[in-house]
């Protein structure tokens, strides 16, 4: 068992070893492409999280507009034309409601996304998003024994783009589970729950 232990924490370690080296990839990217020129820019937008079935949350979303939204502001980098890659470093508030409870979470996410246009304006993208946890709070209260405080999600989306100011949907998923647990109760919160997100972005 405590072979076992060591091995997992070794795994963990690399994990976030890796995760780190990524968010300096992107955050060594956007400042040179603000030294030369490649691309370079600001964003924005609204993130609408999950629980359980995602469309099912999306249709409870309609129904309360209000409920498990959140929001993101950041930068943007870009390399390259019609095929290019687009590191991102935002800072993101989300909320996730579970009945009369929410879940509050402050983070830092660096999507890698890597992109094509495929007519005019209109680019697809794909990538990793990394993510680090600042606080985690259910119903004001701070999660304990947090699996993880790093964590990498995949987005996917489309985009369109004119003269510099972009407009941009994706869905993201977490690629594993990263629990917290509340309180006395010992309950366990996920804290990487999918997202839709909107952005709009200005190139600088």
């Amino acid at each position: 068992m405590k072979n076992l232990h060591q091995q997992f924490k070794v795994r963990r370690d690399m994990s976030k070893k890796l995760i780190l080296a990524m968010f300096a990839l992107a955050a060594f990217t956007l400042t040179t492409n603000a030294q030369n020129g490649d691309g370079f820019g600001i964003k924005a937008g609204l993130n609408y999280n999950a629980n359980g079935n995602y469309f099912q949350s999306i249709g409870a979303n309609a129904k309360h507009p209000d409920r498990n939204v959140g929001y993101h502001v950041g930068l943007y980098g870009k390399i390259g034309d019609r095929l290019y890659f687009k590191p991102e470093l935002v800072y993101t508030q989300t909320k996730s409601e579970y009945g009369s409870d929410a879940l509050k979470l402050q983070k830092i996410d660096a999507p890698l996304m890597v992109g094509l246009k495929i007519l005019g304006p209109v680019s697809v993208f794909a990538g990793p998003s990394l993510t680090y946890i600042l606080d985690s709070k259910f119903e004001g209260i701070s999660l304990k024994d947090l699996e993880n405080e790093f964590t990498i999600g995949a987005q996917f989306g489309i985009g369109l783009n004119f003269n510099g100011f972009g407009v941009d949907v994706r869905y993201e998923k977490g690629l594993s589970k990263n629990y917290g647990t509340v309180g006395v109760s010992d309950s366990r919160i996920d804290t990487r729950p999918d997202q839709l997100i909107l952005g709009i972005s200005f190139a600088l």
